[in-house]
């Protein structure tokens, strides 16, 4: 029995790829799981996959950006659930494109789901950890944040992220919450898999190209970050705060 067991979570972007492989780890390790997505329906597939494990689960619309949207889905989850005292801030959207193709839709809307998301989000369900003394927020954040041609807007909300995650490490702390951030490299996943379609190659020959650049010779699947995702949750990781760890197959910083 994990040493989370009865406490309640909530993972944005959830409905699938990444997002649902963490919702699902989190409910194998005994917490009870909010799967947030802009769409409700689209995430009863996942609570029903925890459901039929034993676990507890909730389908929550929300839309990241919008702060009335946030503040109702928290609310919610509260009330039908039981305070929320860990974050999974991984909701996303890409928007690639060189810089002077990029329009400012292009640009807002990446900036929207990723930085203000993750702000809106970590601001509402703070105040259950603040009072519960104990929380862990964990943001998604990824190695293009060290830059990666076609995504100016991208990059530069990821590398936000990090900063945004030492700076609540260090606003947070003095109340048990410990905030971390995790940087994926290439993951297969449906987002992945649109960027092969997108430059003409197949997926397979995506990810051989990609595999070939990494030093362990795979490439990454959604299960790797939620194991990350289950250790920076634990209470064997109380002592770990503000730090950004790649989990992408070799060395990135």
């Amino acid at each position: 029995m994990s040493n989370t067991n009865g406490r309640i979570a909530i993972v944005t972007g959830a409905a699938r790829g990444i997002g649902a492989a963490i919702a699902q780890r989190l409910a194998a390790d005994g917490l009870a799981v909010a799967v947030l997505d802009l769409d409700e329906a689209s995430s009863k597939s996942v609570v029903d996959v925890i459901e039929s494990a034993g676990g507890r689960a909730l389908p929550v619309g929300v839309d990241v950006s919008d702060a009335a949207s946030v503040d109702a889905a928290v609310t919610r989850v509260a009330e039908e659930l039981g305070d929320p005292t860990v974050l999974v801030n991984n909701a996303g959207v890409t928007r690639d494109n060189l810089l002077f193709k990029m329009s400012d839709e292009d640009w807002d809307s990446v900036m929207n789901v990723h930085l203000r998301g993750s702000f809106l989000m970590s601001r509402a369900v703070q105040r259950y950890m603040t009072a519960h003394k104990w929380g862990r927020i964990v943001n998604l954040s990824s190695t293009s944040a060290l830059g990666n041609r076609g995504q100016a807007n991208y990059s530069a909300a990821k590398a936000g992220i990090q900063g945004f995650t030492k700076t609540l490490a260090i606003e947070l702390g003095k109340f048990g919450v410990t905030v971390n951030a995790i940087a994926p490299g290439f993951i297969e996943t449906e987002m992945t898999a649109a960027t092969a379609e997108r430059v003409g190659v197949t997926f397979e020959e995506f990810k051989a190209a990609a595999a070939a650049q990494i030093p362990v010779g795979r490439t990454g699947k959604p299960e790797d970050i939620a194991h990350t995702v289950s250790f920076f949750v634990s209470e064997g990781a109380a002592f770990v705060s503000g730090q950004v760890i790649y989990v992408a197959g070799g060395p990135r910083a």
